[in-house]
């Protein structure tokens, strides 16, 4: 088997064209067999080499990789269309010859003409210059007119072809105009272009989406009339947004740079983009790549439209949050935690650290963009700002909670810095000290070391906080403040708050004597 994909480098990669790469992927590399990269760039106006770059980096962060490419090339090659053309040049001029296509010299407004009589008969637009003569083109043609050339579609004829997914597939060529294959300006259209790089690059299987059944049976003429055999074809159904339509970005984001963006790892993205028309079977859903291209079957792909579902996706990405090494969870994490504003380049030491802090964010998080939010108890402490929250200020209004801070700051004074026994120590002698339990007892701690009624657990994060207030400024992390500072400083805001309560009371008094 041979397979490819060919994406136009005129944006970013779409979702929907990243699972049709993969179902490429997936069969090539079950089978044995070959997978291709191949840059369709002949639209000049849009193809640029940064899109081009973008979509390769997308594959290869995807793990999708090719055997032969732009990059590395091959024994099919050149990949790019644009460095192709002296082939398509060299097959049309066959057409032309055989009498399989024909010059056309029509400008814009006379095609559109052409275009609006054919609406109104109901019959495909039939150009004017088909019935040029030979001699009467080649005049035209050395007087210095560019025409484009256009494929001589047969007449009465019925085009058939077996689709994997769809079945037997029928078209008319009454229905069928004649293709532009040779723009004015030298460049392949489209139709063209795939026929002679699928058939010179032996491609064996073509999937791709729907969207280009009505192209299929313009090839397979192409085919035809040049002497190669075509590929057996398979048109998967499009990728449709939660109304139904195809995914586009009035539904969020779209492209495979937006949700890497986002904090999606590589292989949720692809294991969800493989669920969507095609099942593992089984009821197993969680496979990784390996596994996937080891079942993969094109006969057991659906040909109804399967909608894209970013909470089926996040909950796919949960999973390979809580089973992925903390050390790469923590270094994909870094530009995360900048957007953020913790800014922070960590050093080897560093990155030790911040993977140990993993554990308390992979568990409860759909994406790494989401990790900086989790682990903030941990890098930002800010007491004043805390008792500004009125359900915290609330809170320690209560004589229990203050009390309970109050013995945590003096237990805190004269201790080392914590691990987790030592908490768990601190915690019981709080609890001896003041009778508080339960709840009683450790909101009140976690209001005063963290700043937060939320958070992770805090015999994870209580012992990461002073593990981090030990770290150099070499590290790279940015400066922890400790749980005994954290301590002193909410007792003090604590005081202040209840001064100034005070003040406003005795102020109020004053004013109504």
């Amino acid at each position: 088997m041979r397979l490819r994909f060919a994406p136009s480098p005129t944006g970013r990669l779409h979702v929907g064209n990243a699972r049709t790469a993969l179902f490429n992927w997936l069969l090539a590399r079950g089978r044995g067999g070959t997978f291709i990269l191949r840059i369709e760039d002949t639209d000049v106006e849009r193809s640029t080499r940064e899109s081009e770059q973008a979509i390769i980096r997308d594959l290869k962060w995807l793990g999708l990789d090719w055997d032969e490419g732009p990059d590395g090339g091959g024994g099919h090659g050149p990949y790019r269309q644009s460095e192709r053309l002296h082939l398509y040049g060299s097959y049309a001029q066959e057409l032309l010859s055989a009498g399989a296509a024909y010059y056309c010299f029509c400008t814009a407004t006379e095609l559109e003409a052409e275009r609006q009589a054919a609406v109104a008969t109901g019959k495909p637009p039939r150009c004017p210059c088909r019935t040029l003569s030979r001699e009467e083109a080649q005049t035209r043609f050395d007087r210095g007119e560019r025409p484009a050339v256009r494929f001589r579609v047969p007449a009465d004829r019925e085009v058939v072809f077996t689709d994997i997914v769809r079945g037997d597939v029928r078209f008319h060529t009454d229905v069928i105009g004649d293709p532009v294959i040779v723009r004015g300006d030298g460049y392949p259209a489209y139709n063209f272009a795939v026929v002679v790089d699928d058939a010179l690059m032996e491609v064996t299987h073509v999937i791709r989406g729907e969207d280009h059944i009505s192209n299929t049976p313009r090839q397979l003429l192409l085919y035809e009339a040049l002497g190669f055999r075509p590929p057996i074809f398979a048109h998967l159904a499009l990728v449709m947004g939660p109304d139904h339509s195809p995914l586009s970005k009035r539904h969020g984001a779209t492209s495979v740079a937006e949700f890497r963006s986002k904090g999606y790892l590589p292989e949720a993205l692809v294991n969800y983009l493989a669920l969507i028309g095609w099942s593992p079977g089984h009821n197993e859903e969680l496979l990784p790549l390996d596994d996937l291209a080891k079942r993969f079957a094109l006969e057991k792909v659906g040909h109804s439209a399967g909608v894209f579902d970013e909470e089926k996706l996040a909950w796919v990405n949960r999973h390979y949050l809580k089973v992925a090494d903390p050390k790469r969870l923590a270094e994909l994490s870094i530009p995360h935690f900048r957007d953020a504003g913790i800014e922070m380049r960590p050093s080897t030491q560093g990155l030790e650290f911040l993977a140990a802090t993993m554990p308390m964010a992979s568990t409860s998080v759909d994406r790494l963009n989401q990790v900086p939010g989790r682990l903030a108890v941990v890098f930002q402490y800010d007491a004043v700002s805390a008792l500004r929250d009125p359900t915290i200020a609330a809170e320690m209004r209560d004589d229990g909670a203050r009390a309970v801070v109050t013995a945590l700051a003096e237990e805190l004074a004269a201790a080392p810095r914590l691990d987790r026994e030592r908490f768990r120590a601190i915690a019981n002698q709080v609890k001896a000290r003041t009778g508080q339990k339960g709840r009683a007892l450790f909101h009140p701690i976690r209001l005063a070391l963290t700043g937060r009624a939320e958070g992770p657990e805090l015999d994870l994060a209580v012992p990461a906080i002073d593990r981090g207030a030990e770290l150099p400024p070499a590290s790279g992390i940015p400066k922890i403040l400790g749980n005994r500072e954290r301590a002193a400083a909410f007792i003090k805001a604590l005081e202040t708050d209840r001064d100034d309560e005070a003040a406003k009371i005795s102020g109020t008094h004053e004013g109504h004597n």
